[in-house]
């Protein structure tokens, strides 16, 4: 199944926060993915129940949510496309640190990949 990276700014969110989360702690959890990205919990199941019908992500009832091989890919594309402005922002046009970060995670969504 061939997945674009055209996705909702969202979904990527939720992609790259739990590819950081499993990387970091070993796992994402609900409550923690809910924490990164400063949802509530409601949402955030609400999501995942989403990334499992395009096959994402797998979850087992109350477990962690792991990325699937292409969830993980798509994932680290995002991640990828994020670092990569951030280090524009700040080393070529001089944006401080913060504004770049922020910056960086809205421009990410909707430059060509």
């Amino acid at each position: 199944m061939s997945h674009a990276l055209t996705g909702s700014s969202s979904m990527q969110d939720y992609l790259e926060a739990i590819l950081d989360l499993a990387e970091k702690d070993g796992l994402a959890r609900v409550s923690d993915i809910a924490s990164q990205l400063n949802v509530s919990k409601p949402s955030v199941t609400q999501m995942i129940e989403n990334l499992k019908n395009k096959e994402l992500v797998k979850q087992e009832p109350y477990g962690p949510v792991d990325l699937t091989t292409t969830g993980r890919e798509l994932a680290t594309k995002v991640r990828q496309r994020h670092r990569l402005l951030k280090r524009f922002l700040i080393n070529v046009l001089g944006v401080d640190s913060k504004i770049a970060e922020r910056d960086a995670c809205m421009i990410e969504h909707v430059v060509s990949p």
